[in-house]
């Protein structure tokens, strides 16, 4: 049985449409793959940024728990704890501004959840970044193959009616070919779903975590003691920013 069927002869025997179909597939599931594994390398290292927050508290100052955390621009706990402090310090002028500006009028509570809430946004929107690419793909690459499949119909139809034999031999093998383009489609949506739901429950987990660092650095900043059952024990481990 020599091999007449398959994907090269798809391919070879495919019009432009069919082979731009394949084509877009081709992208669409090399676009999506390397979303999830950049996303997914780049989750996992969060997770280990999330498991120095214990070792933060645990720091004789502030400096020294910056340190724990491992300071670099994609570490969200780093850049949470440090905006919380500038924003503190500039609030409370510990960063030798004598004048008085409009901010002055908010309270300090509120100036700190706004900063915390502003690089938490940010966060979140970083972390979202190239997940539309999924759910594109994953819900446009079934209908592309689709496509791809209608068009290779309608021609294997009109073939075989321009023949005028529609024997099951001249039926079969041009239809099966149309109904590869349609596998191909579900190929490319069904990692890309998966990997858009994984992606999406590893960053709730994330966020989760960061929300709780920025509870615990709100009232740290605010109060110089951090809110729970071992908040006596923090505060004499934490030195407090000094208030004005």
């Amino acid at each position: 049985m020599d091999m007449q069927f398959g994907l090269g002869h798809v391919w070879q025997q495919g019009d432009w449409v069919i082979r731009s179909v394949a084509i877009i597939l081709l992208a669409m599931s090399v676009a999506s793959w390397v979303v999830i594994v950049l996303k997914a390398l780049a989750l996992r290292h969060h997770r280990a940024q999330a498991r120095a927050v214990d070792q933060f508290w645990h720091s004789q100052d502030f400096a020294e728990g910056l340190h724990k955390l491992e300071p670099a621009e994609n570490n969200p706990f780093y850049l949470l704890a440090l905006q919380g402090r500038e924003a503190t310090t500039h609030i409370l002028h510990l960063d030798g501004e004598p004048k008085r500006q409009l901010h002055d009028n908010l309270d300090v509570s509120e100036w700190v959840t706004r900063a915390l809430r502003n690089t938490i946004d940010d966060v979140t929107a970083r972390l979202q970044s190239g997940l539309v690419i999924l759910a594109s793909v994953g819900s446009t690459a079934p209908f592309i193959g689709l496509f791809g499949t209608v068009w290779g119909i309608y021609h294997a139809l009109m073939g075989i009616g321009a023949a005028g034999a529609a024997t099951i031999d001249r039926v079969a093998g041009p239809i099966g070919e149309a109904l590869i383009m349609t596998a191909l489609g579900l190929l490319v949506a069904i990692p890309a779903v998966l990997g858009y739901n994984a992606l999406v429950r590893g960053n709730k987990a994330l966020l989760h975590k960061l929300n709780r660092f920025a509870h615990d650095l709100h009232a740290y900043f605010v109060t110089g003691a951090r809110v729970g059952e071992e908040s006596a024990q923090t505060s004499a481990k934490v030195r407090p920013i000094k208030q004005a």
